[in-house]
């Protein structure tokens, strides 16, 4: 799996990753709306090669996202099978991380309405989900502006999570090729 767009690429995460995908995970502002909220470098090295391991075994996954221009790795973004958290599953999901000094320039909408196409056009896909704590606005925003569609009704609570953390609620989005 690999997607180019004007500013950025898609593609297999590599072993020079690990450090700076670590720097992403090991900052509290980037990861506070994640539980754990920040991962150590082994716990990174670990979701890299699940990641890698996703990949192999149903030809999408997320994975690394870089800037053409320099090639610095400005954090993580694809398609996986969500896991058992979610209500009436298997589903398939698009989610993303980017570090803080890339926030605000476009890049995760830029990257993410490339792999919507490419979940429609390559995968032929029938439906993607998000999906993110209730009180993640700027992931909430992000999903809407894709043109993914939430029901109250399908909200749920991450069972991940522990009861009484405010992470916990979770609201569920969902795009199709006819949505667009």
């Amino acid at each position: 799996m690999q997607i180019e767009t004007q500013r950025l690429r898609l593609r297999p995460w590599q072993e020079r990753d690990v450090s700076p995908f670590a720097v992403i995970n090991a900052d509290p502002e980037v990861r506070r709306y994640y539980y754990p909220a920040i991962l150590t470098p082994e716990e990174t090295a670990g979701v890299i090669a699940e990641c890698d391991a996703h990949l192999r075994q149903h030809g999408f996954a997320f994975i690394a996202l870089e800037r053409n221009t320099d090639a610095a790795l400005i954090g993580g973004l694809g398609l996986s099978i969500a896991g058992n958290e979610i209500p009436d599953g298997p589903h398939v999901e698009i989610g993303w991380i980017l570090g803080r000094p890339y926030w605000g320039n476009g890049y995760a909408l830029e990257a993410a309405c490339a792999c919507m196409q490419y979940a429609w056009t390559t995968l032929g896909l029938a439906e993607v989900i998000g999906y993110t704590s209730q009180i993640n606005h700027p992931s909430r925003a992000l999903m809407e502006k894709l043109g993914m569609r939430t029901d109250p009704a399908e909200d749920f609570d991450d069972v991940t999570v522990p009861e009484g953390n405010p992470l916990r609620p979770h609201v569920l989005y969902r795009i199709s090729p006819a949505d667009r």
